[in-house]
């Protein structure tokens, strides 16, 4: 079933509240996900280099150890570390990084790369998630969050959404790809990389590949309707905004709404109505097919 809910701040003077505004939203989607729930946070750029967010499989790495390994080869401005994961602010290009961690942390995932985003995940209650990642006190741009009830592939937190498999692009999906074996394989052949068999890890990429190919976004999501079959709800965030698009038959549930402070869409209302001037905003099914677009000028 799975819960979906993206945040785009369209005032600047509410980009400090952005994760108190999300975690309620999140919150409402509880019963859709019960097993797990992740976030992708834009906030506190890196444009001297990159940022890499890692995922550790216990809570026993010493993150220590890898602070003191990355200064031997790169200029680390900051390690921030969260329960099992950390995020490096890395002087260096990301294709770089990314290399220097598969071949001598192979233990670490990568969860995102990028100058803007930040991934987290967690396994069990969102509720959980939300207290144990401090997500109220999150400032940023925009985000995009998921709750998920595993239904094709194991509950573990590398399969927890979002997933992202472009620089500063991630994606949340409700719903379930009938091709995606098929075509995780067709993309793995074009030089795509996968770490699990999840269809909307298969879903990012094929929207990586497709922008390495010089679409837009938009143009990218109209080829995504004729290659990816099946149901779904996307919701997909770039380093400055953030876009929905619902499949040919629009049968998984979701709502958008939007003020002049900021956009918002959920699988279910009740999200966007705990969000300031929920009453007030222009509300509305997003149609299928059609793209939803929002970008930071």
């Amino acid at each position: 079933m799975c819960g979906i809910v993206g945040l785009f701040i369209k005032n600047p003077a509410l980009e400090s509240q952005l994760g108190a505004l999300v975690a309620p939203m999140l919150s409402e989607m509880t019963e859709r996900g019960p097993d797990s729930a992740g976030m992708a946070v834009y906030r506190d750029p890196h444009e001297s280099g990159c940022k890499v967010t890692v995922l550790a499989e216990g809570l026993n790495f010493d993150w220590s150890v890898l602070e003191s390994a990355i200064k031997v080869v790169f200029v680390l401005s900051k390690i921030s570390v969260t329960h099992n994961q950390a995020v490096l602010f890395v002087d260096a290009p990301i294709v770089d990084v990314q290399h220097w961690l598969d071949r001598n942390y192979p233990e670490l995932s990568i969860t995102s790369a990028g100058t803007n985003i930040e991934i987290f995940k967690g396994k069990g209650d969102p509720l959980d998630f939300i207290e144990k990642f401090d997500v109220k006190s999150m400032s940023g741009t925009h985000a995009l969050g998921h709750t998920r009830m595993a239904t094709e592939s194991a509950i573990t937190t590398e399969h927890s959404h979002p997933f992202s498999t472009g620089q500063d692009l991630c994606l949340v999906h409700n719903g379930s790809l009938s091709n995606h074996n098929r075509l995780r394989e067709t993309l793995r052949r074009r030089g795509v990389n996968f770490k699990t068999d999840n269809d909307s890890e298969v879903a990012a990429g094929y929207l990586s590949w497709r922008l390495s190919e010089g679409d837009d976004l938009d143009q990218a999501l109209h080829h995504a309707i004729d290659d990816l079959d099946g149901f779904y709800t996307f919701a997909i965030g770039t380093k400055d905004g953030f876009a929905v698009m619902r499949d040919p038959i629009g049968c998984k549930p979701a709502v958008m709404a939007e003020t002049d402070d900021w956009a918002a869409m959920a699988s279910e209302y009740r999200a966007i109505a705990t969000l300031p001037g929920a009453e007030n905003a222009r509300i509305w099914e997003p149609e299928p097919t059609q793209i939803y677009s929002w970008k930071r000028s």
